[in-house]
């Protein structure tokens, strides 16, 4: 499929299973090398094929290329030249994608939040990309480790203290770059919120940390470090019984509050709805402020599951200043002005 995009706001428009998410979602893999909905960069591979391929025109001057195989790892160009830090994709193209499964992040498990963070930070930063992958590769062979052989023969713990230097460092350096990217959303989150829900309450976000006596307002990273591998050493003997670290970032949670009341156990549907979207909006503000460039903004079937207040608020919001995606099934949520200016994509 190929699409020529003629202004600033496309509107996908197909029946449900057309391929209207899967166009959408290829905007999104391409800008963040990541899906929110597969779990496996394979699943994105058509089941005949032995490889797919994602082609966009940046600015109609660079042309970025990203090969996915079935074997071997992803290779991402731009005009033609490998990128040898696929993170440096981010210097090029950004995007914030809101689906209808993003309501995920408020309501079920930390394993979504993360995620999302994770998401925000790497635009934000993108050498945290490498960080997260390192992270997982050390995560990966610390687990191998405790189930070896030579740990059964011989107990020894020297390499797992090697995997605690390395381990505290990056996990410092993650968290300070998680509890950072939250600090700078929070007040766009807040005028959001206000602005989508047009009520006074007072919301707030927490970073849930496993690291013990830190203040809100440590940031020396030696410091930081120190009590990380602490903590480390102070659970390695349950972590040899059991094979997993049970402590670090991959175990932190983000923690959202209205009035004092986590979203997640006790807020209504509609709350936990307006919540996600403000996270959302809060998002392209921030890094439209950040990087001074309007990421595109990907809207994958998420009218239907707002009341018609909040859709008009959204859709008079978006497209802007951003480019904009926006998939739907029907126009009868549109508004005229909306569709006079928006270019039609029939699949």
């Amino acid at each position: 499929m190929e699409i020529n995009l003629k202004e600033q706001r496309a509107i996908v428009l197909g029946c449900n299973g057309i391929g209207k998410s899967n166009l959408l979602e290829s905007i999104e893999f391409l800008s963040q090398l990541k899906s929110n909905r597969a779990l496996s960069d394979k699943d994105l591979i058509e089941n005949d094929s032995n490889m797919a391929v994602v082609i966009g025109q940046i600015n109609f001057k660079d042309d970025l290329k990203l090969n996915l195989f079935r074997k071997g790892p992803k290779r991402i160009y731009v005009n033609e030249s490998i990128l040898k830090k696929q993170s440096e994709i981010k210097n090029y193209i950004r995007s914030v994608c809101f689906c209808s499964n993003d309501i995920d992040i408020v309501r079920s498990e930390p394993s979504f939040r993360r995620t999302w963070i994770d998401k925000v930070v790497s635009q934000l930063e993108p050498v945290y990309l490498d960080l997260i992958s390192r992270f997982n590769r050390l995560l990966k062979q610390r687990s191998h480790f405790w189930r070896s052989e030579s740990f059964l023969k011989t107990q020894s713990t020297d390499i797992v203290e090697s995997f605690d230097i390395q381990m505290s460092i990056i996990s410092t350096r993650i968290f300070r770059r998680r509890r950072r990217a939250l600090l700078k959303i929070k007040p766009y989150v807040e005028y959001w919120h206000n602005h989508l829900s047009k009520s006074q309450e007072q919301i707030d976000i927490n970073y849930l940390s496993g690291i013990q006596n830190i203040s809100p307002e440590e940031e020396e990273e030696e410091v930081i470090s120190k009590k990380i591998a602490e903590q480390l050493l102070n659970q390695r003997s349950i972590e040899a019984l059991t094979g997993k670290c049970n402590f670090g970032p991959h175990r932190d949670d983000v923690e959202f509050l209205i009035n004092n009341v986590s979203v997640r156990k006790y807020g209504s549907s509609g709350q936990q709805r307006t919540f996600i979207l403000a996270l959302k909006m809060a998002e392209l503000d921030l890094l439209t402020k950040t990087i001074n460039v309007s990421p595109i903004l990907i809207l994958d079937d998420v009218l239907a599951e707002l009341d018609l207040t909040r859709q008009n608020l959204l859709l008079n919001s978006v497209g802007k200043d951003s480019q904009c995606f926006i998939s739907a099934t029907h126009l009868d949520k549109f508004n005229q002005s909306l569709l006079g200016s928006s270019q039609m994509i029939h699949l």
